[in-house]
């Protein structure tokens, strides 16, 4: 996905929860359905995280796209840093909520 195709998504109007932004569209006639992922440095500081973060939502987004996202470009964008209790690091109990979260949306 190209950046204008991300900017293009992200001007319009995300589903929502407390930690994710999902920006969807339907793509062109004949063109392969698309995904994005946005994990910023500032929300997520360690490497190891912002890695199995976009792990899992790729995950989720594979298999919803199977079901019922058939056709549509997405968009997923953190919005709240993660790990402020566990000094900045991604604990199970806290996975376990993010993962709730993104599969509410979907």
């Amino acid at each position: 996905m190209n950046s204008a195709r991300i900017s293009e998504l992200l001007k319009t109007r995300p589903k929502t929860s407390l930690y994710w932004g999902l920006y969807l569209a339907s793509t062109e006639a004949g063109a392969q359905a698309d995904l994005g992922i946005a994990v910023a440095k500032k929300l997520a500081k360690r490497a190891v995280d912002r890695n199995r973060i976009k792990r899992m939502i790729r995950e989720l987004v594979w298999t919803a796209q199977t079901t019922h996202l058939n056709s549509s470009d997405v968009v997923v964008k953190l919005k709240k840093p993660i790990g402020r209790d566990t000094r900045g690091r991604l604990r199970k109990k806290e996975k376990i909520l993010l993962r709730s979260q993104f599969a509410g949306l979907i």
